[in-house]
């Protein structure tokens, strides 16, 4: 078995009835998402936190998953939960934020979504067969903030790309079936994710409750960014207000 590095294993704490499932992104780790995971945890929450078949570990064990094995290890953070709690919410940055969106889809019982500039349409990476040899340059890293570093391979397997497309396209096709409170966030500078993306998500879905929020100090990773306070605000607060009207 690969070894997982330092930091991007799974994150699991036991809290109340309310369970929040929290999702990182394309080559990315749990590193991304644990200053949230941790701060849902200290309000009380029951968090998880899966670490995605593929991450973690090497770009040529990312390279043999697929995005069904990305999902698979979102059901099965979401199954964790539904043992323990009476209500879930999903959160995710990037294809996160995606599954994010795949977990409202898919489960008609979740109580609000929170994607955090999530993926259904990246022009840039859709030309795979152009790309020079089985990987290319890494992704990672998009941060504003100085002297702060997102733990995500250094480089990307061209696979991969192709299996993200095909998540993103299943997903974008479906948008119109999230009905759940939903709660947008998106830099407004973003050198990964075009932040149109979340523009379309808010738009298509057909959620009653739906908001969106501008981060304007902060690039792709924003969850280590300079709006991580902000976005750990807001979204304990959509917490609270959608668990409270139940």
């Amino acid at each position: 078995m690969t070894n997982v590095l330092e930091g991007a294993g799974p994150i699991y704490f036991k809290g109340n009835e309310v369970g929040i499932l929290v999702s990182h992104g394309f080559t990315g780790t749990t590193q991304s998402m644990r200053p949230l995971a941790e701060a849902y945890a200290r309000a009380g929450y029951t968090v998880c936190a899966p670490r995605l078949k593929g991450h973690g570990t090497t770009p040529e064990d990312m390279e043999e998953s697929t995005y069904e094995d990305w999902i698979t290890s979102i059901d099965d953070a979401y199954e964790w939960l539904k043992d323990r709690c009476k209500v879930i919410f999903a959160v995710g940055l990037s294809m996160g934020g995606t599954l994010a969106l795949y977990v409202a889809q898919n489960y008609p019982d979740i109580e609000g979504v929170i994607p955090i500039n999530a993926a259904i349409d990246i022009p840039a990476m859709e030309n795979t067969e152009a790309m020079d040899g089985p990987f290319v340059d890494a992704i990672g890293s998009d941060i504003k903030k100085g002297g702060v570093e997102e733990l995500a391979y250094e480089r990307t397997p061209v696979r991969s790309i192709d299996q993200l497309l095909d998540l993103m396209s299943q997903v974008k096709s479906q948008l119109s079936s999230v009905h759940c409170p939903i709660l947008v966030f998106v830099s407004d500078e973003d050198h990964v994710v075009p932040p149109h993306n979340s523009e379309v998500i808010f738009d298509t879905v057909f959620s009653e409750h739906k908001e969106i929020v501008h981060l304007e100090n902060s690039y792709h990773v924003a969850t280590l960014d300079n709006d991580q306070d902000l976005i750990i605000e807001r979204s304990l607060e959509f917490f609270q207000m959608y668990t409270k009207t139940m």
